[in-house]
């Protein structure tokens, strides 16, 4: 295993998340799992008291009793050069007050201590997700959705209709908004999406199709007509309108032309938001989720947060990164005054950290989409070159200004690049910053790197910048194979999301899910970094396991180490060490000694943030979140690309 040193985190001081009392009232694992030869536990409510703030300096307990100790473990503490362990001990104030031994753990054991027998399961770090959405997340469980379905469009339009008949009161001018549209996902192959095939529903109502992946939305002429977007519209910066051979509106929107339709939606009702919120960070915490960098973020986002605060219901520490659009890149004077703000407005929010900030640089790179920035031109589906390239949102001059003003106040940039092109205009752009401002501490990040040149491998530990991957993708299915060999040709789809390749240069990968891009897959994440197949692998093989699969020991401390350091939050989380924050999650099975595929089938037992308890996989609450999570796991995998 390796730590790498730590370095100072982010300038403003961090807030600590909720950490209401609520979720201790559930004693069903704590109290059932006794003493075990340790102590007894005395019968309290919960964890004894609440922890203080959970992103306070790294420090031994003000109280040497323990709230907690989870005892009979496989304790994977993340840390280089560490003797096994098999118990943890937390303080009253959150910390972690002791790794070791059975033994050594007793000597904190008092007499409300709640006592958890691990069984034999891995203890380890909570997971750090670099890049998730869980705020979208909330607002498309609110909608029907299609749930990446492949259709023939008369199967489509059946689909839709119940949708219709479902909500006939809201004829004849109220908006369907169906989630989940997978874009490639029309039958037979090759079938394009037009107006045409919606107008033909049984209502006048304007309706809109959200892609999965963010980056496409298929619309009625009802829904254009009320955005008046004709043929004479122009393509907004960083977006397309997609037009026919007529050059008239296909129906089609992607990227940053979807907000000429969606500004006319009606948001959710706020009551109904916060508590469909609610109930996607108890998900969350069921699968081991303790930290989140929230991908896109703006003043509606934020918004939501306070109110999740203000009810009790964040039990997860965020770090949001707040979006800039193309034309903002532009002015890095007001791009920086302009996130400045935002922080100062929700400085005070319990559980948000700030310091990130979000660009765009391509959108998504599977056929027919095809809008993600390539050095060499997309093939045809005979192997032929085109002139198309993709789309580039914003150049390396701009990247580099921006990311120099940002870096010099101590922001961070995360920017989302699929393609080699992007990912170099990413790395060029740092470099400028770079070499302007001096600072290798602030952790620029490239998300997503489904296709990296060889050439620009050891530019990432080069530039100091993290490598956040999305894992779960790396699998051998119809996304990586029809919808990309063709058009990339065999030598350039070698070069998929090349985790041991940015390893073997020294790079720093993390981890994020993307959801809800992808349903919440926590441990498939880890299990196919290793593998290359996963759950989605369709058939026989893998995707280059000999050339990109990384070790078991890698993917783990990717997902929790790997996390923490993107977000600048490894001195106080991220591994198993006294002293440091108690964001911990314990498993129904050792994940260090069990086969690679079991991994996916983890369960979460047990998650703590901060010290508190956020979930107790065997309450009535905690088994329903966890259902929840299993559920959305049977779904089809629906896209690649955060929206």
């Amino acid at each position: 295993m390796s730590a790498e040193p730590s370095t100072p985190p982010a300038p403003k001081p961090p807030k600590a998340p909720t950490a209401p009392s609520s979720y201790l009232a559930r004693r069903s694992l704590l109290a059932a799992a006794g003493a075990a030869g340790l102590v007894a536990a005395t019968g309290a409510p919960a964890v004894a008291s609440a922890p203080g703030p959970a992103d306070a300096p790294a420090g031994r307990g003000s109280r040497r009793s323990a709230a907690l100790v989870v005892h009979n473990a496989r304790v994977f503490t993340g840390v280089r050069g560490a003797g096994p362990a098999r118990a943890v001990a937390v303080g009253r104030d959150g910390r972690i007050l002791a790794v070791g031994s059975d033994g050594e753990a007793r000597r904190f054991a008092g007499r409300d201590t709640q006592i958890v027998d691990g069984r034999g399961g891995s203890l380890l770090s909570g997971i750090h997700d670099g890049h998730a959405h869980p705020t979208d997340a909330a607002a498309r469980s609110l909608r029907p959705s299609l749930d990446g379905a492949e259709q023939t469009v008369e199967e489509l339009r059946k689909t839709l209709t119940a949708f219709l008949k479902d909500t006939s009161g809201d004829e004849p001018d109220g908006w369907l908004v169906v989630e989940d549209w997978n874009p490639v996902g029309l039958l037979p192959r090759g079938t394009a999406p037009h107006h045409s095939m919606l107008d033909a529903l049984p209502t006048r109502r304007p309706l809109a199709l959200r892609g999965a992946d963010g980056h496409n939305m298929w619309v009625n002429q009802r829904a254009l007509d009320i955005a008046k977007i004709t043929a004479s519209t122009p393509d907004p910066v960083g977006g397309k309108i997609v037009k026919g051979a007529d050059g008239k509106p296909t129906g089609v929107l992607k990227d940053d032309a979807q907000p000429l339709v969606s500004r006319h939606i009606p948001e959710p009702d706020e009551a109904a938001l916060v508590a469909a919120a609610a109930k996607v960070f108890a998900e969350a915490a069921a699968s081991g989720i303790t930290t989140f960098m929230e991908a896109v973020t703006g003043a509606d986002e934020l918004a939501l947060y306070r109110a999740l605060a203000a009810a009790g219901k964040l039990p997860q520490r965020v770090v949001p990164a707040l979006r800039l659009t193309s034309e903002q890149v532009k002015d890095p004077r007001e791009s920086v005054a302009y996130v400045k703000k935002l922080r100062d407005d929700f400085d005070g929010v319990p559980g948000l950290r700030f310091g990130t900030v979000k660009v765009f640089l391509d959108g998504v790179i599977e056929y027919p989409a095809q809008t993600a920035a390539l050095l060499e031109p997309y093939l045809d589906k005979d192997g032929r070159p085109t002139d198309h390239r993709g789309d580039l949102y914003v150049s390396a001059a701009d990247l580099g200004r921006l990311t120099a003003a940002c870096n010099t106040e101590g922001w961070q940039l995360h920017a989302h690049a699929i393609g080699d092109r992007a990912v170099r205009t990413a790395l060029d752009g740092y470099a400028y910053a770079l070499r302007r401002t001096g600072r290798r501490d602030v952790r620029n990040t490239i998300a997503h790197l489904q296709l990296v040149d060889p050439a620009d491998l050891p530019r990432f530990a080069e530039l100091d910048v993290i490598a956040c991957m999305q894992l779960q993708w790396a699998t051998r299915n119809a996304w990586t194979v029809d919808s990309l060999l063709p058009y990339l040709g065999a030598a350039r789809h070698r070069w998929l999301y090349p985790a041991r390749g940015l390893q073997s240069h020294g790079a720093r990968l993390s981890g994020g899910s993307d959801w809800p891009v992808d349903p919440l897959q926590v441990w498939n994440q880890v299990r196919t970094a290793v593998d290359r197949r996963g759950t989605d692998a369709e058939g026989e093989g893998d995707l280059y396991r000999a050339k990109e699969g990384i070790s078991r020991t890698s993917s783990l401390l990717t997902h929790t180490l790997g996390g923490a350091r993107q977000l600048r939050l490894e001195r106080l989380t991220g591994t198993v060490e006294c002293g440091k924050q108690a964001d911990l999650v314990l498993l129904d099975r050792d994940v260090t000694r069990c086969p690679v595929a079991e991994i996916s089938d983890v369960e979460v037992r047990l998650t703590l943030s901060g010290g508190t308890v956020v979930h107790d996989g065997e309450s009535p609450s905690g088994r329903a979140a966890a259902a929840r999570v299993t559920r959305a796991a049977g779904q089809p995998r629906v896209s690649c690309g955060c929206g």
